[in-house]
């Protein structure tokens, strides 16, 4: 029976950090090291609702949820996990302070879509050449 193998960019590394609220770290096999906020994630959360209402909104994934036309600005504490929850050897799940639990954030998802300057500068380059 063959067994995949492992992908460099699986995590070597994960690190959630609840207690600071400093966000999640991970180093991937390659070396690559990516930081990401908890708001960052609580807005790039990959669940179909979340999803759909980015699509229907046009909101790019990690971006701020924006008021709706006329309503007021409500202070709302930072959102952070309650729980992380592994799942598998391929995700990590969260429940949010806002009571939200359905995103399964995948390491593949994590890998593409990471926020650091590195990876947004390779995606702006490969989108430029079509």
């Amino acid at each position: 029976m063959a067994v995949a193998a492992e992908s460099k960019t699986d995590p070597k590394s994960v690190q959630v950090n609840v207690t600071s609220g400093a966000g999640m770290d991970i180093t991937w096999k390659d070396g690559h090291q990516s930081h990401y906020g908890f708001q960052w994630l609580r807005d790039a959360c990959p669940c179909a609702l979340c999803d759909e209402e980015r699509s229907q909104s046009g909101r790019a994934i990690g971006a701020a949820v924006k008021p709706k036309p006329g309503e007021l600005p409500i202070f709302k504490g930072a959102t952070k996990p309650t729980e992380v929850t592994p799942v598998g050897k391929y995700a990590i799940s969260f429940k949010w302070s806002d009571g939200h639990q359905h995103g399964i954030y995948s390491w593949d998802f994590l890998r593409k879509e990471c926020p650091c300057e590195e990876c947004k500068k390779n995606l702006s380059a490969a989108d430029e050449r079509g």
